[in-house]
């Protein structure tokens, strides 16, 4: 979750989008994700993956859709699974170069999802007190 000091100066934390954490089999994660714009993660079973102007979550920054070729590694936790994603090149297609820190290769990880029958990956975009969006992929197959 993410998580946001408020004008206050109180710790609030971000709510992720509807439904409850699921730990997916390697699989399931390889599959073509989608996000809201129309973005694509595509996971493949070998550890690799193809993205096309997909979000990501890098930094503070908000509105981030990274295009490129990278690896990618599932975590779990006894509820939950995760997916790291990696970059292969240094400044992805969608780089912001006037965002120093997105020199990263590495956005936050996204966390699964599963609300009835839709599975979902989801991180949290942006600075979390100004409300922005989560960055939330969909499978097809779901």
């Amino acid at each position: 979750m993410a998580l946001a000091l408020t004008a206050c100066g109180r710790l609030t934390v971000m709510p992720p989008p509807e439904g409850e954490p699921v730990v997916l089999k390697p699989a399931e994660l390889a599959s073509t994700w989608t996000d809201a714009d129309g973005g694509t993660l595509t996971l493949k079973q070998d550890g690799t993956f193809i993205a096309d102007k997909v979000c990501v979550a890098v930094s503070w920054y908000d509105s981030l859709a990274w295009s490129g070729t990278g690896t990618w590694e599932q975590g779990s936790n006894t509820k939950q699974s995760f997916l790291a994603v990696t970059f292969d090149d240094a400044q992805p297609v969608g780089f912001d170069a006037a965002h120093p820190t997105t020199v990263e290769r590495e956005p936050a990880s996204y966390a699964a999802l599963r609300r009835g029958k839709v599975l979902k990956l989801w991180v949290a975009v942006g600075d979390p007190d100004n409300d922005y969006p989560n960055c939330v992929l969909t499978s097809p197959a779901s």
